[in-house]
């Protein structure tokens, strides 16, 4: 199965060959047509209200990270220090909603990148202290020499159906700091020595009381909030009765096509943003766009 996720849609070409090419390196950051989006610590700074990108001749002090190209432009990140940021700068939840799905995937490796090497200081095996080499790709401990790279957890995010029922339903749930109206997918981190069905089914089971049977893989979403990868799945209910955690989950209900549209329409329903794979799931399910998003 082939989905369409907005993250995962216009994935950029990140030439890692080209990360210790010195030469090409200092070519293409003379070049004005270089992008450059500049991170204080991890957050970005708006400018009318969009993803700004600079040359790197306005670009401030910091690490170097390459993102790679994209539409024949070569793309960097630079991370500076923390106190450059403003006020108003925010970390990358507070700018999904902003996101372009051809800037998307640029910003969340950028963002990715700047979130591990924020909290990746020591070294784990001796605590001395990294370096950054390979365009910020691979930390370097200055004492002993172990090698550190950027690390992905993954996470199941699942949207559940009913098809016994006459409808046919799906399952959404919400989490107790919501506000009123708003339901998502349920999702959950993987476990050691778990399988994603697995990990489907029992987080599943834990936030909302249903057995799922067959599970199939939908797509999956990078998702650095701080360093997780959402795979996308369909789960078949075997059980209907609803019973929540009441911590994770406030509430779950199941939805007819017909109560999701009737209820987001009205604006009772608050669903997902366009550009995260929980709305692709939701609208891979109903057949068609839903209005409203959060």
């Amino acid at each position: 199965m082939s989905a369409e996720i907005a993250f995962s849609r216009y994935a950029h070409d990140r030439i890692g060959d080209r990360r210790t090419d010195e030469a090409w390196l200092a070519e293409v950051w003379a070049d004005p047509a270089t992008r450059v989006l500049v991170i204080a610590g991890t957050r970005i700074g708006l400018v009318d209200g969009a993803i700004p990108w600079v040359s790197p001749a306005e670009a401030p002090e910091g690490d170097r990270v390459l993102l790679g190209e994209h539409d024949g432009v070569v793309h960097f990140a630079v991370i500076a220090d923390g106190g450059l940021a403003g006020e108003d700068w925010m970390p990358l939840r507070g700018l999904v909603l902003v996101l372009t799905e051809d800037d998307a995937p640029l910003v969340v490796h950028a963002m990715g990148i700047a979130e591990w090497l924020w909290a990746t200081r020591h070294c784990i095996r001796c605590g001395g202290r990294y370096e950054i080499q390979h365009l910020g790709h691979v930390l370097r401990c200055t004492d002993c020499g172990r090698e550190e790279f950027p690390r992905t957890d993954p996470a199941v995010i699942m949207v559940v159906t009913d098809g016994e029922h006459p409808e046919d339903r799906c399952l959404l749930g919400r989490h107790p700091s919501w506000p009123p109206g708003r339901y998502s997918t349920l999702a959950g981190f993987v476990e050691p020595g778990e399988s994603i069905e697995q990990a489907v089914r029992r987080e599943v089971h834990e936030e909302s009381g249903i057995t799922v049977g067959e599970v199939e893989y939908f797509g999956s979403q990078p998702w650095p909030l701080p360093r997780s990868l959402m795979i996308g799945c369909l789960g078949k209910a075997s059980s209907t009765e609803i019973s929540v955690d009441g911590e994770e989950i406030e509430d779950a209900r199941w939805f007819t096509r017909q109560q999701m549209k009737d209820e987001a329409e009205a604006g009772t329903l608050v669903l997902p943003g366009g550009i995260s794979i929980s709305r692709s799931l939701i609208e891979h399910w109903y057949g068609g766009a839903l209005p409203g998003s959060w």
